[in-house]
């Protein structure tokens, strides 16, 4: 068992005590952490040494809300609201994709993600077989689930809960762990009760969590109460969704009753502020979410909403825009939100008992800052300079279980030539 210690680190642990460990050290084997602390006099018993010089080591980041294979549509339709941007743009072209598409597109996302610090990610698309086999060459760690549009025949649905329930006992728990699934109808406006209810029933039977698409827009808001009589909230906690673990993505617009029935639940929601400002769809409530106890996370959506998946741009802006908003400069510090990228992702993902902190006994998912760079200087405070400046091109190496997938910049488990040379083949059929 190879044991492995980074040395005279920067430790940010973000630990309960958001503890900051100066020439401190992280050492791990078996693909999990073994110490955390001061850099040791005797480095004897380690088989590696890596000297960081000061380099910052911290907890890798989580993103909790996104659809890999879509990053063939990155700047494919920019600049429109997003029932126009979905009906007329996107399932249009994603109804030619075939798993083909889907595998090259979820290649650049992975290439993208480990060079800008992601190490866990939260994937709901179509073809998932793809994605996970992605997942496993990559080295990287994801919560997958088969997302299920309800807007079509009663065979179509039921195909589609078959395709969603094999996946979930194909993969959960496979590629050493790395890889585990959730449930995931897409929304409760695109899809009827009936269906969520069946694909509840199909999560409780499993033991998975259940993540959705949910209050994004106004629009789907209004059209919940129209087709139901009730807000998108009251409707799910009404089907019985909040009654098994669930992570929700946007839930941009809120009422502060339905914010007191998602603590009540302890549901997970992830904060998708660039998308759902580039689509105009609103600035989240986060603040009030945080004050009453949810774990609200960090998610990029897909680069075709982004357009990228850098979560430290994800990171500064949940940061800096609630400040704004709410004329507040501590309505979301740093400290806070680094948890919302890596702590309270690892709740979202519910793997906060081994992911999210440098701590001894949880998995060794790290990445590596370059701080000897100007934006990092004077070297005042460690957090503050990842929150509002750092850049996910500030990441030298990416480590998840131990394990680099890039090492001094280098990708070591995918190649990025082919990668993008495939991923521009597949997308000129589409034109064609």
């Amino acid at each position: 068992m190879k044991k492995t210690i980074l040395t005279h680190a920067t430790v940010i642990t973000v630990n309960e005590q958001n503890e900051v460990i100066y020439d401190g050290a992280v050492a791990f084997a078996d693909g999990k952490i073994t110490y955390v602390g001061p850099t040791p006099a005797d480095l004897s018993g380690y088989d590696e040494v890596i000297d960081q010089k000061g380099n910052y080591v911290l907890p890798g980041l989580i993103n909790t809300h996104g659809h890999a294979g879509m990053s063939l549509l990155r700047s494919y339709a920019d600049d429109l609201p997003l029932q126009q941007w979905l009906q007329d743009k996107m399932w249009p072209m994603e109804g030619q994709f075939t798993g083909e598409h889907v595998k090259w597109g979820t290649h650049l996302s992975l290439i993208e993600m480990i060079r800008t610090g992601t190490t866990t990610f939260v994937d709901m698309y179509d073809h998932m077989d793809e994605v996970a086999k992605a997942v496993q060459e990559s080295g990287m760690r994801a919560r997958l689930c088969r997302g299920m549009i309800g807007l079509c025949s009663e065979e179509e649905r039921k195909a589609k809960l078959q395709d969603a329930t094999q996946f979930a006992k194909d993969w959960h728990n496979q590629a050493d762990g790395r890889i585990t699934v959730m449930m995931a109808p897409h929304a409760p406006y695109t899809c009827t009760p009936d269906f969520i209810t069946q694909i509840i029933e199909i999560a409780d039977e499993l033991s998975l969590p259940l993540h959705i698409h949910m209050s994004e827009t106004r629009f789907e808001v209004e059209q919940n109460v129209q087709d139901y009589g009730l807000r998108p909230v009251a409707h799910l906690e009404k089907l019985g969704m909040f009654e098994r673990p669930t992570l929700l993505a946007h839930a941009v617009h809120l009422t502060d009753e339905e914010i007191d029935v998602l603590a009540k639940y302890k549901v997970k929601v992830s904060h998708n502020v660039v998308s759902n400002l580039k689509l105009a769809s609103g600035v989240a409530p986060v603040p009030k979410m945080l004050a009453k106890g949810i774990s609200v996370s960090l998610g990029t959506d897909s680069s075709a909403s982004n357009n990228n998946l850098n979560l430290f741009e994800e990171l500064k802006l949940a940061a800096i825009l609630h400040k704004g908003v709410n004329y507040d400069p501590i309505a979301i510090s740093a400290d806070e939100a680094l948890r919302m990228a890596t702590r309270y992702g690892a709740d979202g993902v519910f793997q906060a008992d081994t992911l999210g902190s440098l701590e001894v006994g949880k998995q060794a998912d790290m990445i590596v800052l370059d701080s000897y760079q100007a934006h990092f200087q004077p070297a005042n405070n460690p957090v503050g300079h990842v929150v509002y400046a750092a850049n996910g091109r500030d990441v030298k190496d990416t480590i998840v279980a131990g394990r680099f997938l890039m090492r001094d910049r280098e990708l070591l488990t995918i190649d990025e030539e082919k990668a993008i040379f495939e991923a521009n083949r597949v997308f000129q059929q589409l034109q064609r």
